[in-house]
């Protein structure tokens, strides 16, 4: 039986031939991004903007009804409710937004929080409450700055590591691409004013990682190359290394739209920001592997004595040596 090839193996596109408008773009999408950001603002979540926490314990279920009572709170008017499990699995905590009239009218939260807590307890029976606490503006800002220094350390983190692993240009080009791709994710949730939540902060370090894990393999042909081929000018190459391991990428990036978009499609309205952010960054991944972290390489000097190991004097003592024997 014949395998499927999606990718013929003598797939020789011509990736670098545009180097330099889609270099531009990147740019562009980066600044872009982020006057998004610093204009429209993010759609904060209760994790980041504050708000108020029921937490409930269903006493005559063994679970408790995570979707339906999203679904119930929802439609009281207050926003998108963060309903999850807390410490048993018949226990929940609930945040609801408030709204803005809310804030600086003592006992307003307080009300709210009740009125959640009676409809529920008008539809399910045996509930107990175990807490109705108002999450302050502060440690949401906590939330946000904990956030942030979570992100900029996994890049940094990885462009050390990349570093070490090959050469400081590639630690750069990888972490250049990085900051690219947690951009303009960022910049497509200000546009389109996604609700931004803890959530989406795993989304955006899944992203960094399939980012990095698809730029290392990339990164690791350049280098197998550069000792291969050694008179290959290095746009040639760079070609040569994506092509090589565009097959890989093709399938990585198929199998895992097969499970994403049945979820960004059809599954449900709590975790479409989470999947809709993995499913972009998907492809901006992709694109930046090739189209940033690849041409970097030339810009910065790479060539094809890069990964020769320089002759040290204790060498050319032991060259010398041997060659008075």
């Amino acid at each position: 039986m014949k395998l499927l090839k999606l990718v013929p193996q003598d797939t020789n596109i011509k990736f670098l031939k545009l180097r330099v408008p889609f270099f531009i773009l990147s740019l562009l999408l980066i600044v872009g991004s982020w006057a998004a950001v610093l204009t429209m603002g993010l759609n904060y979540g209760v994790d980041f903007a504050g708000g108020q926490e029921v937490r409930l314990t269903f006493e005559e279920r063994e679970e408790a009804p995570v979707g339906e009572l999203r679904q119930l709170v929802g439609d009281l008017g207050y926003g998108s409710p963060v309903v999850q499990e807390f410490g048993a699995a018949n226990a929940v905590s609930i945040r609801v937004p408030l709204p803005e009239e809310v804030e600086g009218t003592p006992g307003a939260a307080t009300e709210i929080g009740n009125e959640v807590i009676a409809a529920i307890d008008g539809e399910y029976p045996g509930v107990r409450t175990d807490g109705n606490e108002t999450v302050s503006g502060k440690v949401a800002g906590e939330f946000r700055q904990s956030a942030v220094l979570a992100l900029a350390l996994a890049m940094v983190g990885v462009a050390l590591y990349i570093w070490i692993r090959f050469e400081w240009q590639f630690g750069v080009g990888a972490l250049f691409a990085l900051f690219h791709d947690v951009s303009v994710t960022l910049g497509m949730f200000a546009i389109f004013q996604l609700e931004f939540s803890l959530q989406i902060i795993a989304a955006i370090l899944a992203i960094i990682g399939y980012s990095l894990n698809d730029t290392i393999v990339v990164y690791d042909r350049i280098r197998e190359n550069l000792k291969k081929y050694r008179k290959m000018p290095l746009p040639e190459l760079l070609d040569l290394s994506v092509n090589e391991t565009l097959a890989r990428t093709v399938m990585t990036s198929l199998t895992l739209l097969v499970a994403l978009l049945p979820l960004l499609l059809f599954g449900p309205a709590s975790l479409f920001g989470l999947v809709a952010a993995i499913t972009a960054g998907l492809f901006i991944g992709t694109y930046s592997s090739v189209y940033l972290a690849a041409p970097l390489l030339i810009w910065m000097g790479v060539n094809s004595d890069s990964f020769v190991p320089k002759e040290t004097e204790a060498d050319r003592q032991e060259k010398k040596a041997l060659g008075q024997l």
